[in-house]
């Protein structure tokens, strides 16, 4: 892998994409996958590689749609000082990256014919809880301690034509199915963010009491026909408020400091949060008082739910000052290691019996529940993408990202050759349709 031909971005050397997503069984030798061979974006790469082939317990999938997760900077930046690499040498072993698509069965391990057909449509949860199973050598100490590894990373990614599901991902139960076969392969590939946003707000805890003896009760998640706060209106923001408004709060109130994302925000979520009586406001707190807001909307009784979706420590900060009695504020936007300590005014958690949570991602329930929420146009992920491209655009699209010159999901076709990245405010079945149906 290491000696494999860099390619030309272009894609040309590639048979047509019309041809690949006709042909399921046919199966390349040679395949194009997005490769890190070193620590920094010098050494990612498109080449062409070995096709892989499964043993009885393993088998290969096609990739229809790859999404371009932020995390693969700190991945790429970081090498094998990566936490999730445990001693992994990836210039010896290089990584084939990408941990969000959506796959379709190509090839079946003889052991594993009764469960699984060619042909069947799923998505990898990308964190697999679970020992190595392949390659432990290759680890750190005989991967001794090693609990977790993950696709993107020890495991081959979703950044290639193929990728194999390995026994690793099928023993930790990370194979989900499509509960719609007629789901886009990209709103597919996008389930993984969204099953962290579904992860976090399934981590607020509410408690109810119906009288003052009764029993205190539990109820997950936010609060129905309460006041959600979501600060940060950036791709990840966005989900949260498109994921709020399935728990049918009475309010969501949308924080950011940049216009056109608070312009995004009315345009997609308005006319919906409007259809289910969701007052929804988006606004910016250099121009208006953001705490007068939530106030005037609760009766000064504070806001039920307040999600950070911004890493921000002042933001983190003055949060506390937006929350009610027996809300929930969710840590969800990280902040940089040495950076990370932030005050809090115990007496409001004492007193108002506040509730602090956070979470780092999705399990494999809330990759399904994502996925069911989408069937059910709970959720829309197509308003979430802003580019289209081929694996040869992943690096300039991480650049992008970490330039924060993209407002929105970067989502790849691996079959669908193309010299140019497409712009976009939206992403149907139709246009997915139409992008498929013509050649790059």
């Amino acid at each position: 892998m290491t000696q494999a031909e860099v390619i030309d971005r272009s894609g040309k050397e590639n048979k047509s994409s019309a041809d690949k997503l006709r042909a399921i069984n046919t199966i390349p030798g040679e395949m194009r996958a997005v490769v890190l061979d070193g620590t920094g974006f010098s050494h990612l790469a498109v080449r062409k590689v070995p096709t892989p082939r499964p043993g009885p317990r393993q088998m290969l999938a096609r990739v229809d749609a790859a999404g371009i997760c932020t995390s693969l900077i700190k991945l790429i930046e970081q090498g094998p000082n990566h936490p999730l690499l445990s001693g992994w040498d990836i210039t010896s072993f290089p990584l084939i990256l990408g941990d969000e698509g959506s796959v379709t069965l190509v090839e079946v391990g003889a052991e594993l014919h009764s469960r699984y057909h060619p042909g069947a449509r799923y998505v990898i949860q990308p964190s697999v809880d679970i020992s190595p199973i392949n390659h432990r050598e290759r680890y750190r100490d005989g991967a001794r301690g090693v609990n977790k590894v993950a696709v993107g990373y020890t495991l081959a990614g979703h950044l290639a034509e193929y990728v194999l599901v390995t026994e690793e991902i099928l023993e930790a139960g990370c194979l989900l199915p499509l509960p719609d076969a007629s789901l886009p392969y990209a709103h597919a590939a996008l389930s993984e963010p969204f099953s962290c946003v579904i992860s976090a707000q399934d981590h607020h805890v509410h408690l109810t009491q119906d009288n003052p003896l009764g029993q205190r009760g539990v109820i997950k998640g936010l609060k129905a026909g309460g006041v959600t706060v979501v600060q940060g209106a950036g791709a990840m923001g966005r989900m949260h408020v498109a994921l709020a408004m399935s728990y049918r709060p009475r309010a969501i109130v949308v924080a950011d400091l940049v216009e056109s994302r608070l312009d995004v925000v009315r345009k997609l979520f308005g006319p919906r949060a409007a259809e289910l009586g969701i007052d929804l406001r988006a606004l910016n707190p250099t121009k208006e008082d953001l705490p007068q807001a939530v106030n005037s909307l609760t009766s000064y009784a504070g806001a039920d739910d307040v999600i950070v979706a911004v890493g921000a420590r002042q933001v983190i900060a003055d949060a506390q000052g937006l929350l009610g009695r027996g809300s929930v504020l969710n840590l969800f936007g990280g902040l940089k290691k040495g950076e990370d300590t932030v005050g809090f005014e115990t007496s409001l958690i004492h007193y108002k019996e506040v509730n602090i949570t956070g979470s780092s991602g999705g399990s494999p329930w809330d990759v399904a529940r994502t996925l069911d929420l989408m069937a059910a146009h709970e959720i829309d992920a197509g308003d979430h993408i802003a580019r289209i491209g081929d694996l040869a655009h992943a690096g300039d699209f991480l650049q992008m990202i970490k330039a924060q010159a993209i407002d929105g999901k970067a989502v790849v076709y691996p079959h669908r050759p193309c010299a140019e990245i497409r712009c976009v405010t939206s992403w149907t079945a139709q246009d997915e349709k139409q992008w498929l149906e013509v050649s790059g």
